[in-house]
């Protein structure tokens, strides 16, 4: 077995716990680090790019945005483990080094399966963007500034918006930045477009939830005035007046390793979920926890 490891590098934190991985690793497997961060790591061993890599799984370790970052380069399987501040998309919590052993051991092990997530692939006048995992947004490129959006589904266009932005979000992407807007939080494990305006001029519904076979359509209208396309808060990229915007869902997969991980109990104690989570430790009698139905 090959296992790719990368890590953000200005994290303290996340670099020490990346350390003992390799180390762990080591003794059990072959062991491949990211060139992009390869100097963290004191140049020890084989270094590739991640976009290029050949392995059998890549760990990442830091936050959202590092697990995020890694996604956009690398088609590998995905180990995501915590060392940053919220982590929706980790798997396994990095400050427990009794978790973090468990699951290198059961990652060499192969006791582990594979979640494929949806992403969305995005054209801005024919060019492609990268995919994304969490969202796309398109937003105003100066702060506080409303701007103009004609919106299109499946090249029909539907109306017109004024407002800051819209977030077009996975059901990954649902507890992002798109929940921040009011937007609805989706199970990651159903495929749907979510549209969220961002700051919206009289607009008292925010959010729809469309088919995942539907393509999405945005044009800047607001003459002589920018934009900016953003791909999962990692890439930016210019939109200008009248240019096109197409999004819609990806033939690419973001493939997670989980070790059986459920969704909403991984959401508790996030302040997200819509009901009193004080029960939740002490089930209630006819509800104890089940599988889920095939």
């Amino acid at each position: 077995m090959r296992v790719g490891v990368t890590v953000h590098p200005e994290k303290a934190h996340a670099v020490g716990i990346a350390r003992g991985v390799v180390a762990t690793l080591r003794s059990r497997v072959d062991v491949v680090i990211a060139t992009e961060n390869a100097a963290t790591f004191d140049g020890v061993g084989p270094a590739e790019p991640l976009a290029t890599m050949h392995a059998d799984a890549l760990i990442a370790i830091g936050g959202d945005g590092t697990f995020l970052w890694s996604l956009q380069r690398s088609a590998l399987p995905l180990l995501p483990i915590h060392a940053g501040t919220v982590g929706f998309l980790a798997e396994v919590d990095g400050d427990s080094p009794l978790a973090v052993e468990q699951a290198l051991d059961r990652l060499c092990r192969g006791e582990f399966h594979l979640e494929e997530r949806m992403r969305l692939a995005t054209e801005v006048e024919g060019r492609h963007l990268p995919d994304a995992t969490n969202d796309v947004v398109v937003h105003t490129a100066q702060v506080a500034k409303m701007r103009h959006f004609e919106i299109a589904v499946d090249g029909e266009v539907v109306g017109q918006l004024r407002a800051d932005g819209v977030i077009l979000a996975t059901p990954t992407g649902s507890t992002s930045y798109s929940l921040s807007a009011s937007g609805p939080v989706i199970d990651p494990s159903l495929d749907a477009i979510e549209f969220t305006a961002l700051a919206p001029f009289r607009a008292s519904q925010r959010s729809v939830v469309l088919d995942p076979w539907r393509t999405l359509g945005l044009r800047l209208l607001t003459t002589e005035k920018e934009g900016v396309v953003v791909v999962d808060g990692q890439s930016e990229f210019a939109l200008h007046a009248g240019e096109r915007v197409q999004v819609y869902r990806s033939p690419r997969r973001a493939t997670f390793i989980r070790f059986g991980t459920r969704f909403v109990p991984h959401l508790i104690g996030k302040g997200i979920l819509p009901w009193n989570e004080e029960s939740f430790s002490r089930r209630s009698e006819g509800h104890a926890a089940l599988p889920p139905r095939a």
